[in-house]
């Protein structure tokens, strides 16, 4: 197997086999979040297969320690043991968030209906760039956040919590979740209203682990849900294997697609329809993409996907369809770059650029890819196949790095990515993986 190269090195694709054999999709890291956070509040222990531990787990599990909860992992098996429903600790350091909005958001949500003061630390940009909508239901709690110069916060937990009635007019699916964990250790019912529909991983989970919870549809068909939770239930510990990313499995998906004579089965990958939508285009596109024993976890569905090497054909993206894309885009555009036609991926009112999207046309034209960008739309023009041979400088995007290594395995001409070092913590077992399946990285030269 192929180890991912040091973080100073390029990493270069080229001249893959027929991709066969079995990608194992690593667990969803949006639900393995989730799964954790709930399960600290259990009483009793929880066992998670496949977790994903990703920066923001991390984090998260280190945050849960300080407020009493035990956690272990073993090869790839990991067990909480929960204190119950609002039975958290005080935690004697700060709990740290570093750069990530997310578990900023889940630590305030999980701690606000507890009546102590907690001390977080986040980075700059992120401490000063709260949701309002969050802090609005922080707020509607009776907690109140408190700043302490650049990266310092104080969260002063609600002394008498109220239910949340709330109305999210532009809704975050962060702050969503961290007011359902706030919700949860609130007596009574409390109550959120979504504009529009956000992934519900959440949801599900909290019903899977005992709780009282509801999701109604805006009766006038506008998009809207509006979502009731009781709280202080008494959750049940779960046994869970994690469903598997599908945008992980999307760079074998896409490989297998494009590289002639592939015939490849990626493992249990979550087939959540709010998460699918690379999968509905490829399909769209002439994808040769079976569905095999398909079954459910945590209110989850899961299949194994076999794909096999078409002819593709572009297709135009709908702006509606691109929020159970958000994570792939960067893979649809290699699909369509090996496909025969435009492909049209039309963003709505926002222009594409900027980042992500200037390095993923740059890269695009470095690999002589014809694309245009317009406000509101990218296309792309492929005639089945891709010369390749540029340089990509993916600026520490894994999804990006990644993306143009499946480009750089099927194109003509070796594809160099550099800056990939953050893959080591996305995906560390990518090149492994792909490698297993007939991919090849041969070593860059000169260095």
């Amino acid at each position: 197997m192929t180890d991912l190269p040091a973080s100073s090195a390029p990493l270069t694709a080229h001249g893959a086999d027929p991709l066969s054999g079995r990608f194992a999709t690593p667990g969803d890291p949006a639900i393995s979040l989730r799964a954790v956070l709930l399960a600290a509040l259990t009483v009793g222990t929880s066992s998670f297969t496949r977790l994903r531990l990703s920066a923001d787990v991390q984090r998260c599990i280190a945050g849960l320690r300080q407020l009493g909860v035990s956690i272990e992992t073993s090869g790839p098996q990991t067990q909480v043991t929960g204190l119950g429903v609002a039975g958290l600790l005080k935690p004697e350091a700060p709990l740290q968030a570093g750069p990530s909005a997310t578990s900023l958001a889940m630590l305030l949500g999980l701690l606000a209906p507890y009546g102590f003061a907690t001390a977080l630390r986040a980075e700059p940009a992120v401490s000063k760039g709260i949701d309002p909508e969050l802090l609005e239901g922080l707020t509607a709690i009776g907690a109140r956040l408190e700043r302490r110069g650049k990266s310092g916060l104080t969260l002063h937990g609600a002394c008498l919590p109220l239910p949340l009635q709330l109305n999210l007019v532009t809704p975050a699916e962060a702050t969503k979740t961290a007011l359902l964990l706030a919700g949860l250790q609130l007596a009574g019912d409390s109550q959120l209203h979504q504009a529009m529909v956000t992934r519900d991983h959440t949801e599900k989970l909290l019903a899977a682990f005992g709780a009282n919870i509801t999701v109604t549809p805006d009766a006038d068909d506008g998009g809207g849900v509006t979502i009731r939770l009781a709280g202080l239930p008494e959750l049940t510990p779960q046994a869970i294997s994690v469903p598997g990313d599908p945008s992980a499995a999307a760079f074998a998906i896409v490989a297998a697609l494009i590289i002639k004579g592939s015939d490849v089965v990626v493992e249990n990958v979550l087939i959540n329809p709010l998460r699918t939508g690379l999968i509905d285009t490829l399909l769209e596109m002439g994808g040769n993409i079976q569905f095999l024993n398909q079954r459910e976890t945590a209110g989850e569905y899961i299949a194994d996907l076999r794909v096999r090497s078409s002819w593709l054909k572009g297709v135009r993206v709908d702006p509606r369809h691109l929020e159970s894309m958000r994570d792939d885009m960067a893979m649809l555009a290699v699909a369509a770059a090996f496909a025969e036609g435009e492909t049209v991926i039309h963003t709505g009112a926002a222009a594409p650029s900027g980042d992500p999207w200037e390095r993923l046309a740059a890269g695009l034209r470095a690999n002589k890819v014809k694309l245009r960008q317009e406000p509101g739309s990218l296309t792309i023009a492929g005639d089945g196949k891709v010369a390749g041979g540029g340089k990509v400088d993916c600026q520490d995007d894994p999804v990006m790095a990644m993306s143009f290594a499946v480009l750089g395995l099927a194109s003509r001409h070796k594809v160099t990515i550099e800056n990939v070092g953050p893959m080591a913590d996305s995906f560390p077992d990518f090149v492994a993986a792909m490698t297993a399946l007939g991919g090849r990285f041969p070593p860059s030269k000169g260095r």
